[in-house]
């Protein structure tokens, strides 16, 4: 199964511009991102997504120094862009990340994916580790990994008609799932999975965690959140190896540490339209 994982980037952002490639202990912040999602297992190939907006040049300069592969499209037509994208490799499984992710965990992108794989999902249109309200986050803000197939993809692609839709990418193909049944067995000791169909007929898995985290803020959106990542790659003991129980070790030892950026509102799907704010990666 031939995985691509598509990175979304953007230098426009409302509330801190050209965030992507600030730096973060002596690497641009999606160049952290780029090689977290490289140590992922399950990822063939990465591939920056980006826009034709003259100010997202320096992302493409970015991408052709570093030898990553970067495709440019559609400003506000997101979903067109991100299939545009994949059409470039063709792949049989696309992950979405943001560029505004830099403590992405390698190991759950591959939990993800291989949910996908499972016989005992089986068939498994989209997969993440957070689905929006009502039900619950149990990762970080900052951990979001959404996983497709491409015919799921296409599909979306084809049939999604309103802005919504083509501005967030993936709500078309779990949008309204109303029963999420429980597993029959956990896949990790900490992980468990929920199962559903949408109104669409996507089949929808989610990887969960217990005990649940969801409150942690770990994205960058903010001055505040980029202070807090940065203080918090200075107290790691090891910046570039390390997992996400290190990130919460690390919390948990330096409780001061959430405190930076815990007045931070976290901006959802509902919040923005990237028509009127291109705050939207």
């Amino acid at each position: 199964m031939n995985t691509l994982a598509i990175i979304q980037a953007r230098m426009g952002s409302s509330r801190l511009p050209g965030k992507v490639l600030l730096d973060l202990a002596g690497k641009p912040m999606i160049q952290r991102v780029i090689e977290r999602v490289q140590r992922a297992q399950t990822v063939h190939r990465v591939l920056i997504a980006t826009t034709t907006d003259p100010a997202d040049e320096p992302i493409a300069q970015f991408a052709a120094q570093q030898g990553v592969d970067c495709y440019r499209g559609s400003l506000h037509d997101v979903l067109d862009r991100f299939y545009q994208a994949a059409q470039c490799v063709q792949p049989d499984v696309i992950i979405r990340i943001t560029a505004d992710c830099p403590l992405i965990e390698p190991s759950l992108i591959d939990e993800t994916v291989r949910l996908m794989r499972e016989p005992c999902f089986a068939p498994i249109d989209f997969a993440c580790n957070r689905l929006p309200p009502p039900f619950t986050r149990t990762f970080p803000i900052g951990l979001d990994v959404e996983v497709c197939t491409s015919a799921a993809l296409e599909r979306a692609w084809r049939e999604a008609s309103a802005p919504f839709h083509r501005e967030h990418v993936m709500p078309y193909i779990y949008e309204g799932v109303t029963l999420m049944q429980p597993a029959s067995q956990p896949v990790h000791r900490r992980y468990s999975v929920c199962t559903g169909i949408s109104p669409r007929q996507f089949h929808i898995a989610q990887l969960q965690h217990t005990p649940d985290y969801g409150s942690l803020r770990w994205t960058v959106d903010t001055i505040e959140d980029l202070t807090f990542i940065r203080e918090l790659y200075a107290r790691l003991p090891n910046t570039e190896e390390f997992d996400w129980y290190d990130v919460l070790h690390t919390v948990q030892q330096h409780p001061e540490l959430s405190r930076i950026n815990a007045t931070v509102q976290h901006k959802t799907m509902t919040d923005v339209d990237e028509r009127a704010n291109p705050a939207i990666n």
